[in-house]
């Protein structure tokens, strides 16, 4: 898990579509909350796929990182984080 939030958070800006600094997308960086919508045409990605072990889009192609950064593909920005809190270390509340 540490390589993984050490990779997420070492990706340079200037190579992303939609450029967010994984620290403005997470609030604890043990967990990755994000929506499950394409952010092309709304399809569901599949988690742990893709060409960069993230989420894939198999409707049409698009590839997201770890953090739900579009790397790849058709989609133009990253999927959605929702609002949440965290009531207690391991307890979040989404909506």
């Amino acid at each position: 898990m540490e390589k993984v939030i050490a990779a997420e958070e070492g990706v340079i800006l200037a190579e992303l579509r939609d450029p967010q600094h994984d620290k403005d997308r997470v609030i604890n960086p043990r967990w990755v909350i994000v929506l499950g919508v394409c952010t092309h045409l709304g399809c569901v990605p599949i988690a742990n796929a893709g060409d960069f072990g993230g989420y894939y889009c198999p409707c049409h192609g698009s590839h997201y990182d770890a953090s739900g950064q579009i790397r790849k593909g058709p989609a133009p920005l990253n999927l959605e984080v929702p609002f949440y809190e965290f009531t207690e270390e391991d307890v979040v509340i989404v909506g």
